[in-house]
């Protein structure tokens, strides 16, 4: 009875978190409802309040840890964006030609997706792609190619999307081991539709006029110092972590730290008002708080299935449905192109435990590159695509009439490559 109103619940929450835009209620507000009822159910119908205080404690040292990383790597985005530091990648690219152009952007957020997170470079490279090309349909089309690298990229670094943020911090993977299993299946997920597109491009560019009043803001020490510093805490968690042992977030908040007294030294001599949108204040208040309280209600939510044992009965449901453990990623990765990937990738962790599947087993790899590359298949069905709709204003249908049949094609191509190299 209490699993049935359990499940009721969570889906009712779920069915109110896709329907943000019809009910005009921010999905954070529902996840949070529905993650303190899950919890509420159980401690009522539990008659054990002190084991479910408990489950709830532990859960929440995680779930705590991934949010910290969340908030510590947007703030220090969002202060290297305050002082124009992505403007010295927008220098560094000199070219007209759409087909080198759209190489350079593709490959440009691919890497940097695993650097920042698919989300923030999306941000980045659509910010950068409003600032370079006035042809609407040009826009679009660069955009939706964005969606497809940020995603891409993010797949193979721990740090490059949320799912494998908690893959990582949960210890199913490895820094090492997803970058080796995951990286040529994800760059050939990007490479074989933009190989493919790119050869529809022709002509040059039509170029916007440069925003001088941006590069005012800052000086170039300024810049290049933010820059190179923040880009530097965010490249060294994963070494900090390997070094001491300590959670990601410990690393995340000593480079936001470093990056704080930084920009206090460097604008010591400011009064108050021009020092103020250069500050940490100023970037906690730009940051994606909303974003950060769906992940905890989803993750709460998830975890109070977990700790009922739904989770464990919806896997020998999917494992007795489905042939192998292969075609269970995979369907898992298409459905993350209509389902958040991260209560994916959540009930799947309460699903799967490490007995069974043990650090760096080849279906935590897998996992990660399906829900990471998967939500490329619709415009709604990542982070990344729903930023770039934000942007520019992609409609539904234009992406899945241009972008979803090559997103799909790189998606399958990237899965195939993973489970050859795998048998091989």
């Amino acid at each position: 009875m209490m699993q049935g109103i359990l499940i009721a619940v969570f889906f009712a929450g779920y069915l109110a978190i896709t329907l943000e835009h019809n009910l005009k209620i921010n999905k954070a507000s529902s996840a949070l409802v529905t993650g303190v009822l899950c919890w509420t159910i159980y401690m009522l119908s539990s008659g054990d309040t002190e084991l479910v205080n408990h489950q709830l404690q532990e859960h929440l040292g995680e779930i705590t840890g991934i949010l910290f990383f969340l908030m510590g790597a947007m703030t220090i985005v969002e202060l290297i964006d305050a002082h124009d530091g992505f403007q010295i990648i927008l220098e560094r690219i000199n070219t007209l030609d759409k087909r080198k152009l759209l190489w350079i952007i593709s490959l440009v957020a691919f890497f940097l997706s695993a650097v920042l997170d698919n989300l923030t470079t999306t941000i980045v490279m659509v910010s950068l792609i409003r600032k370079l090309i006035s042809i609407k349909d040009d826009r679009l089309f660069f955009a939706g190619m964005v969606v497809i690298a940020a995603n891409a990229g993010g797949a193979w670094s721990p740090i490059g999307d949320v799912t494998t943020t908690m893959l990582w911090i949960g210890g199913q993977i490895s820094v090492g081991g997803i970058v080796y299993s995951t990286f040529l299946p994800s760059l050939v997920c990007l490479v074989l539709p933009l190989t493919i597109l790119s050869r529809f491009m022709k002509g040059n560019i039509r170029q916007m006029e440069p925003d001088q009043d941006a590069l005012k803001r800052s000086t170039p020490f300024e810049r290049n110092a933010v820059f190179f510093l923040g880009i530097s805490s965010l490249l060294s968690v994963p070494v900090f972590k390997s070094l001491t042992h300590l959670p990601p977030f410990m690393g995340m908040l000593l480079g936001l730290g470093l990056m704080w007294i930084l920009t206090e030294f460097i604008h010591s001599e400011k009064d108050e008002l021009d020092k103020d949108r250069f500050s940490v204040n100023y970037a906690l208040r730009k940051i994606d708080t909303p974003s950060i309280l769906f992940f905890m209600g989803i993750l709460i939510s998830v975890a109070a299935l977990q700790s009922t044992g739904i989770l464990t009965k919806a896997a020998y449901t999917l494992s007795s449905l489905l042939p192998n453990e292969s075609t269970i990623v995979m369907a898992i990765g298409l459905i993350s192109s209509v389902v958040d990937n991260v209560p994916l990738v959540a009930a799947t962790q309460g699903m799967y435990d490490l007995q069974q599947y043990p650090t760096d087993h080849p279906f935590w790899h897998f996992l990660a590159y399906c829900t990471g590359t998967g939500g490329s298949a619709l415009v709604i069905g990542s982070a990344a695509g729903v930023a770039a709709m934000g942007l520019v204003k992609i409609d539904f249908f234009w992406y899945f009439r241009k972008i979803t049949f090559w997103a799909l094609l790189g998606y399958l191509a990237g899965a195939l490559l993973f489970i050859a190299i795998r048998f091989l």
